[in-house]
């Protein structure tokens, strides 16, 4: 397996449809693996599931009994996963499934794969919403000790020998930041590269801000 993507769903048995729609779009070799993390839900996600499920070849899922917060579902996702390559994205689909066949494709490209991490960087999104996300970047950039940016962007990418060195991260821990250990050099559309001295790269990837249907 060389992908693994972990999606968190709570309360999502609306979108559980689209979200596999839209996967099954772009996958179209079998070396790709989706796996859903009903993150206890309490609506009838879990039956919407067991019902798709099984038509998608790609697809898998993962049950979380009693929600346990956002880092916590995508932990019990990523311990399910297989790929040379893992990480995860957001259920609501305000961006495209796609960007992970680009992530992936920085990273095979890259000299030292294990040591990249690749994630969003949203465009275009309402002023409300990039303030917001400014104040978390900065509350974020102050308690890592170093600059972030739209930490929240999606989605996240990186070898599988990053996640196995992570030792009893906490459930509630936001994973998001992680990427800081991984790194300061960076790219956008312009393929311009900004360098400092790191253990290892943090790539980005320009994203059209896409309204939730």
């Amino acid at each position: 397996m060389k992908l693994s993507i972990v999606v968190p769903c709570y309360n999502e048995e609306k979108n559980i449809p689209l979200i596999l729609e839209r996967f099954a779009n772009f996958i179209n070799r079998d070396d790709i693996e989706v796996i859903l993390v009903n993150n206890g839900s309490v609506d009838n996600s879990q039956q919407v599931l067991e019902t798709l499920i099984p038509h998608y070849s790609f697809a898998h899922t993962v049950r979380v009994e009693k929600n346990q917060g956002y880092g916590f579902g995508i932990l019990s996702g990523l311990a399910a996963t297989r790929g040379e390559f893992i990480g995860w994205t957001h259920a609501d689909m305000q961006t495209d499934p796609a960007d992970l066949l680009k992530a992936l494709h920085i990273i095979e490209a890259s000299v030292n794969p294990e040591r990249v991490y690749v994630k969003g960087n949203r465009k275009n999104r309402p002023l409300f919403d990039q303030i917001f996300t400014s104040g978390m970047s900065l509350f974020e950039t102050i308690y890592m000790g170093k600059s972030l940016h739209d930490i929240n962007a999606q989605p996240n990418v990186f070898h599988r020998t990053f996640f196995e060195s992570w030792e009893n991260p906490p459930p509630r821990f936001l994973l998001r930041s992680l990427c800081t250990l991984y790194g300061s050099q960076k790219w956008d559309s312009r393929v311009t590269l900004r360098c400092d001295i790191s253990r290892a790269h943090t790539w980005t990837i320009q994203l059209e801000y896409r309204i939730s249907e």
